[in-house]
């Protein structure tokens, strides 16, 4: 199963994304990483890093990331880790987020997902 990374500036956010999605598909890997490790707005490279090795398998993961460094340190991460089947994804947060999870619950592949992910 295709895992899903949330990457915000807000702990706050990350985690209510990431609730909302486990609501539509209760099943699927899905980490936060959002904020720094003190609680602070902003993004943590470290976060990043250990939430998507927290869920990553051979199925792949996608990370979804709000805004600005988010989104930088996200790529940074996924440069760092060289593997083919994690990919950071340009995309509505809330409603990609929840259609990777449905998609996911329902057996797609990372390319096929992505491909919706496209559309959202």
């Amino acid at each position: 199963m295709v895992g899903i990374v949330i990457v915000s500036h807000s702990q706050k956010l990350a985690e209510g994304v990431m609730e909302l999605a486990q609501m539509t598909a209760a099943n699927v890997p899905i980490a936060a990483a959002g904020g720094l490790e003190n609680g602070a707005l902003g993004t943590s490279y470290d976060k990043i890093k250990n939430a998507v090795e927290s869920i990553y398998t051979a199925d792949g993961v996608i990370v979804l990331a709000d805004i600005g460094s988010a989104v930088m340190t996200a790529e940074m991460v996924l440069e760092d880790m060289e593997r083919d089947n994690v990919k950071l994804i340009d995309c509505p947060l809330i409603e990609g987020a929840v259609v990777a999870a449905i998609e996911s619950i329902g057996g797609r592949t990372l390319n096929e997902i992505i491909e919706k992910l496209e559309t959202v």
